[in-house]
C-alpha cells in the first residue's frame, strides 16, 4: 500500500489515489494491468501487469515531499522480501508457469513527480 499521512482510512484513500495515478502512468507506457491490490495473509502487491514479455509485480510508494525520505527508500529489505513471497503465492494461485519471466518494478511518487524504476529488485 502506498504511504500517506493521517489516519488509516486517509492512508488507504491516499494509497488508492496514487495507485490509480501509477496505473494510468504505466498503462500509457504499455503495461497491461491484470490485478490491483492482490492480498494474502503475508502481504500485498499494489499492481500486477504484463509488460515486454514479463509478469511485473509493482509496488507504488507515495510521499507528499522529501521530508520523510524519498518514496523509493520506503521499499526496504523486509518489504522486498514480503513482496517476493506474495509474488510466489500469486504465481501458485494463478498457476503461472515457472518459466514465465517476472520482474519487480517500483513506481515512486513524490509530490507531483512520478518515477518508474524497472527491475528494482529480485526474488
Amino acid at each position: 500500500m502506498a504511504a500517506g499521512e493521517g489516519s488509516g482510512t486517509d492512508n488507504r484513500r491516499t494509497g488508492t489515489l496514487y495507485e490509480r495515478k501509477a496505473e494510468a502512468y504505466l498503462t500509457a507506457r504499455g503495461y497491461q494491468v491484470l490485478e490491483r491490490n492482490f492480498c494474502w495473509k503475508g502481504g500485498e502487491i499494489d499492481l500486477i501487469a504484463w509488460e515486454g514479455g514479463y509478469l511485473v509485480f509493482i509496488e507504488v510508494k507515495f510521499r507528499s515531499d522529501g521530508r520523510k525520505g524519498e518514496a523509493l527508500e520506503a521499499v526496504g529489505e523486509i518489504k522486498r522480501r514480503r513482496i517476493c513471497r506474495t509474488a510466489r503465492v500469486y504465481c501458485m494461485k494463478r498457476k503461472i508457469r515457472e518459466d514465465v519471466p517476472v520482474r519487480f518494478d517500483v513506481v515512486a511518487v513524490t509530490g507531483r513527480e512520478i518515477r518508474l524504476v524497472k527491475d528494482a529488485f529480485w526474488m
